[in-house]
């Protein structure tokens, strides 16, 4: 009886679950140092378009979540339209050792930054009960902070006997 387990020569490779981790873990660390690159790129972008303060308002639940708002302000707190000027954001394929450079308009590069800092920081936060929060760009303090909130179901569980 053949073995299931051995690979044919002329068949696919078999990939375990295991591999899948490896691959996962190695692309989640190459990815993981762009991320102060593009950070970088996208306070040096704000502060050219004289933003000082950018508020990405996010939320989900059900298996599905979204940016919900996207807010400018000047360094005096007044709003301010995101102008279409093109970014140069850096991206790791899949299963590739060397990122790619992708241009986008500078609302997308920071939509991208916020859903890679979110999937980093707090992966699935968009299933079940799901979570919502804000990531603040500041350019003077050159930081983006996020404050986030998981939704859950609490059941307390008593049981009496008389």
């Amino acid at each position: 009886m053949e073995d299931p387990t051995t690979q044919k020569a002329d068949s696919a490779p078999i990939i375990t679950p295991d591999d899948v981790c490896l691959r996962w873990g190695r692309h989640e660390a190459l990815a993981a140092r762009l991320l102060p690159v593009n950070k970088a790129t996208l306070l040096s972008a704000l502060a050219a378009v004289g933003i000082a303060t950018v508020i990405i308002r996010f939320d989900g639940c059900g298996d599905s979540g979204q940016i919900e708002e996207v807010e400018a302000l000047d360094a005096n707190d007044v709003g301010l339209e995101i102008p279409d000027v093109p970014v140069e954001m850096l991206e790791q394929p899949w299963n590739e050792e060397l990122a790619v450079a992708a241009t986008m308009p500078l609302t997308a590069a920071l939509e991208a930054h916020a859903y890679r800092l979110l999937g980093a920081t707090h992966p699935g936060w968009e299933n079940n009960d799901g979570a919502y929060g804000e990531f603040t760009f500041d350019v003077a303090n050159a930081t983006i902070r996020l404050e986030h909130a998981d939704r859950y179901v609490a059941t307390e569980d008593y049981s009496h006997e008389f």
